[in-house]
Order: C-alpha cells, then sequence, then structure tokens
C-alpha cells in the first residue's frame, strides 16, 4: 500500500483537484442563478431557464476537467461511482480505488467548504442549502429511480465512446451535454448528483442528510447496470482502461501507458506486444 501510494498520490490528488473546482463551480453558480436577494435571480423569473444556464455551465465545467492536464492523468473519474465501475471491470486495482473514493470525498468537501467560506449563510442556508442533494415533491422512490437512470445513461456513454475507435474524443462533450440536459430536466426530482462524493459534500455544511441512501446506492447500482448491459451488446468492443480520457501525453496507472506513449509495449519475437497491469474480465 506504501509503494501504491508513493507512485500514484498525483493521480489521487488530481481526482481531488476535479471533484473540488467542480464544487466550487456548482456552488458559485447556484448561488448566483438561486439566491433571492442576488439580482440574476430577479432578472430570471423562469425556473427552468435558470436550471437551464445552471445545466450550460456544470456541462462545461465538467468538459474543461476531462480535458485538462489533471483530467488527462487521473482519468477525470472525480465519482466514487465511476471508480467502483472500473472496479468491478477489473480495471482498477482495489488499493487504488479505494483512495480514489477517499480523496473524492475529501476533495469535493474542500469544495464546498472553500465556497462557504467566500459565501458564508448565502450559501450553506436555505434556499441554496450547500446545494444539497434532496428528494423532490414527488418523493424519494423517484428520485431513486432518476439518480439510477442518469447513472445508467452516463456510464453506457463512457463504455461506448471510450472503447471505440475514433470516439474517444467525443467522451468528454458527451459526458458535458448528458451533465446539462441531467441538471435541466432532473433537478427538480432528485437533486441530480448521480455522484455520492458530491452528495456528501453538500450535505456536511448544509447538514442536510434527507434520503442520503439514494444517492450512495442509485448511481453505482445504475453505473453497473450499464456494464451489465454493455457486456450483452452485439459487437461491443472489450473495455481498454479506466480512464475517460486516455490522453498519450499522460501516464496511465491503470493499463501501464507511459506519459507521451499511447501504448506500453515490447517487442517479443518481432511482435509487437501491448502490456498491461491491470487485467479485467473484459
Amino acid at each position: 500500500m506504501t509503494t501504491l501510494f508513493r507512485h500514484h498520490w498525483p493521480e489521487y490528488l488530481m481526482e481531488a483537484g476535479g471533484l473540488g473546482l467542480f464544487m466550487v463551480s456548482a456552488g458559485l453558480c447556484a448561488t448566483l442563478l438561486e439566491h433571492p436577494a442576488l439580482p440574476l435571480h430577479a432578472a430570471l423569473p423562469s425556473p427552468l431557464l435558470r436550471r437551464a444556464l445552471m445545466g450550460a455551465a456544470m456541462g462545461l465545467t465538467a468538459v474543461a476537467i476531462i480535458h485538462s492536464p489533471w483530467g488527462r492523468r487521473s482519468g477525470a473519474h472525480i465519482n466514487p461511482a465511476v471508480t467502483l465501475t472500473f472496479l468491478r471491470l477489473g480495471k482498477v486495482r482495489p488499493m487504488d480505488a479505494a483512495f480514489y473514493v477517499a480523496f473524492q470525498c475529501l476533495g469535493g468537501l474542500a469544495g464546498a467548504l472553500v465556497v462557504t467560506a467566500l459565501l458564508g449563510k448565502r450559501f450553506t442556508a436555505p434556499p441554496i442549502a450547500a446545494i444539497a442533494t434532496v428528494p423532490g415533491p414527488t418523493g424519494p422512490a423517484a428520485a431513486f429511480a432518476a439518480e439510477l437512470t442518469m447513472a445508467f445513461l452516463l456510464m453506457g456513454m463512457v463504455l461506448v465512446t471510450t472503447n471505440r475507435a475514433g470516439w474517444e474524443r467525443f467522451t468528454g462533450l458527451g459526458a458535458g451535454l448528458l451533465v446539462a440536459l441531467f441538471i435541466t430536466a432532473a433537478a427538480p426530482l432528485s437533486g441530480m448528483s448521480i455522484n455520492p462524493a458530491r452528495t456528501l459534500a453538500s450535505a456536511i455544511p448544509s447538514g442536510l442528510w434527507t434520503s442520503a441512501w439514494i444517492y450512495a446506492v442509485a448511481p453505482p447500482l445504475g453505473m453497473l447496470l450499464a456494464v451489465e448491459l454493455y457486456r450483452r451488446l452485439p459487437g461491443r468492443q472489450p473495455v481498454r482502461c479506466a480512464k475517460l480520457n486516455h490522453d498519450p501525453r499522460s501516464r496511465c496507472i491503470f493499463c501501464g501507458a507511459p506519459a507521451r506513449s499511447p501504448l506500453h509495449s515490447v517487442e517479443q519475437g518481432g511482435v509487437h506486444v501491448q502490456r498491461s497491469h491491470v487485467h479485467g474480465p473484459l
């Protein structure tokens, strides 16, 4: 464990930083758009329009994180549900997964606390409540169904685009588009989390833990269901790596690709052989 941490700690910190930045962006945008004492809220009386603007802002934030140097190197999971799904696929070592989840939670909380320090009760008190994710008026069942469905669609998109030649460059854009659509359409149902660490980061400063189990269970379950469907798709491609953006300029702690080389390979008997440090069922 000590050796693994010594070699992989930069990726762990990048995961923390990625979700931390996401929470800062989400907290600032939500407060500007939704706090009734601020002028932007009054200038935009339509809740749907405000959600659409929030969705666009967070979709662009997700794209930026995935394509950033940090995202290219860590894989831009920034979500325990994503990490646990790739663990299930055998593409992430158990110890790496444990550190990823821990640092994602710490990073998300750090981001929420930064916004708390900047905005105080305008951010932590209702109606913003640290952008806590709680079931809407339709209740916990609808929230659970929404979170499971969104997680299923997001991971399904990731599996299809990252494992089909020529489609990899669209993964970040697809993730950003889905985030924007989910916030616009599903925020009234569940608060739109699909990320247990993001829910935890909001719950601690706000003190709102209403139906927190939904956001711990539904996102991983939805993503694991996407894996089971992907495995049964005719002509599906093998899952190659646990990165959302496998850029050859960055090393990969999952498949072993070194920086500035898309493959970690050796010549054996005149045959070019790809070498992977993590082997999985797909």
